[in-house]
């Protein structure tokens, strides 16, 4: 079998070399037990690392299929981005940390573009079910919600690089077709224990950025004073005011009913879209009086789902 040598190690030429050569890996105990006794396996994960600029090996243990979707590990992910030539600095770091209202950032800076900053707090993993969920979330949280950060980032900010694959620390969380869900509905996490941060002075401007809840449109808006506890009502068309007793809950219960509402699968996405926007503009008066740095994480949070329900009214139209 004829295979080129380079610093990358082996690598076959034509077909019939990377069968054969994907034949041998496959016998071998010093592959990932996954690909163990699957030759095919082998030559689509082999195939997977060439167009990401991985050797054989490091593809073999770097890319995996869960729940059948080809994923990269986090740290395989972060190798090549920072390998790349359009990659300027990667920063990595947590807010809050070791508190209950701890968030991970991942700031991706491209040259020539405008850095991608992604966060993702306890509150995100608790809306996807993740917090406290068997195994690794239980383990290392700090650690997940890390990898959640990067994966979202460096997705974002470097989409030609990773080839449009996922973390597999993040498809490790799909549920498979047909898979209950098994999670507690109140789990149980060593940092639910802790207490929140200090609250700290709010320094504003006269004016702020307002994030655009549904169509990520920019607007100047006035500021007003934070309110009063008291003050916080989330308003839903077709249904009683309900108060709330803080700005995180209001925030919460928000995302959670925009998110109710981005989900019901039996209307139409463009009426959906519809329903959202009537919700926000219900709101209007609350939302103005939310911090920048709090509009900002509420469009961040929404637009894991209002993203993809725009592509599907346009499919629709």
């Amino acid at each position: 079998m004829q295979v080129v040598q380079s610093n990358q190690g082996f690598a076959p030429v034509t077909l019939d070399e990377a069968m054969r050569f994907s034949d041998m890996l496959a016998k071998s105990q010093m592959v990932p037990k996954a690909y163990q006794g699957k030759p095919e396996d082998v030559l689509v994960a082999v195939q997977w690392g060439r167009e990401l600029g991985l050797a054989p090996l490091q593809a073999l243990q770097n890319i995996a299929c869960i729940n059948g979707k080809p994923s990269v590990y986090g740290d395989a992910a972060m190798a090549l981005v920072q390998a790349s030539s359009v990659c300027e600095n990667i920063e990595e770091f947590f807010e809050n940390e070791d508190t209950s209202a701890m968030v991970a950032v991942c700031i991706a800076r491209r040259k020539g573009r405008t850095p991608v900053t992604v966060k993702f707090s306890i509150d995100d993993a608790k809306r996807a079910g993740l917090w406290g969920k068997t195994g690794p979330w239980q383990q290392y949280p700090k650690r997940m919600m890390q990898m959640r950060a990067r994966g979202f980032a460096l997705r974002d900010a470097f989409p030609d690089v990773l080839k449009g694959l996922i973390t597999a620390e993040e498809a490790q969380d799909y549920p498979t077709q047909g898979e209950k869900d098994i999670t507690p509905p109140r789990p149980s996490n060593p940092l639910d224990a802790l207490a929140p941060p200090a609250p700290t002075a709010a320094i504003q401007a006269p004016t702020e950025v307002a994030v655009d809840m549904v169509a990520g449109d920019v607007e100047v808006l006035p500021t007003e004073d934070s309110a009063p506890a008291s003050a916080w009502i989330l308003s839903v068309p077709g249904r009683p005011d309900q108060p709330v007793s803080d700005v995180d809950s209001w925030a919460a219960s928000y995302l959670e009913m925009a998110e109710k509402v981005a989900r019901a699968g039996k209307a139409s996405a463009q009426k959906r879209l519809e329903s959202i926007a009537a919700l926000k503009e219900s709101n209007a008066e609350m939302i103005k009086k939310l911090t920048t740095e709090k509009r900002m994480s509420m469009a961040q949070s929404m637009a894991k789902f209002i993203g993809p329900l725009k592509e599907a009214a346009q499919s629709e139209k």
